[in-house]
């Protein structure tokens, strides 16, 4: 069996200072051929993208990808709602979370497994300011450890 690459397009690092990650999810994404050719050049956003479930199926909005060079008149619009492929299952666990309170959908990091585009979507949580401050206070005392760990070890 041939070994899995995986390999990085964009990661949505605000959603993990914004948020609290329960549970994570892969799901592919429906494209066409001249957003694909886009994404391997890793010309894609995914910082002001949301998710939304309608009609049981869910769908990313504003995931931005650039257009195709070459594409010419085969090029999609870059902002353009594009539908996520999970199985019924995982979508009524989704709804099923999202029907509690403080709950959302956040996508997390689009990548490349193989050959096919997935989206890793998370189930957060918002955090709270003074969340936010502890976090920052505990990468800065990290950081300070690291700096005083390298200065000893010259």
């Amino acid at each position: 069996m041939a070994k899995e690459t995986m390999k990085l397009v964009a990661n949505n690092k605000k959603a993990y200072h914004d948020y609290f990650i329960d549970e994570k999810y892969e799901a592919g994404i429906e494209l066409h051929g001249t957003e694909v050719k886009s994404l391997r050049m890793g010309k894609c956003s995914i910082k002001e993208s949301f998710l939304r479930v309608e009609n049981g199926e869910v769908f990313i909005y504003g995931m931005h990808i650039s257009p195709y060079e070459k594409g010419n008149i085969f090029n999609k619009d870059p902002l353009r709602v594009r539908k996520l492929l999970l199985h019924r299952y995982e979508i009524n666990k989704l709804t099923g979370k999202m029907a509690e309170k403080g709950y959302t959908l956040v996508p997390l990091k689009v990548y490349f497994k193989g050959s096919l585009v997935k989206v890793e979507i998370g189930i957060a949580k918002g955090k709270k300011l003074y969340d936010k401050r502890q976090d920052i206070m505990k990468k800065d005392q990290r950081r300070e450890a690291e700096r005083e760990f390298r200065v000893r070890n010259l």
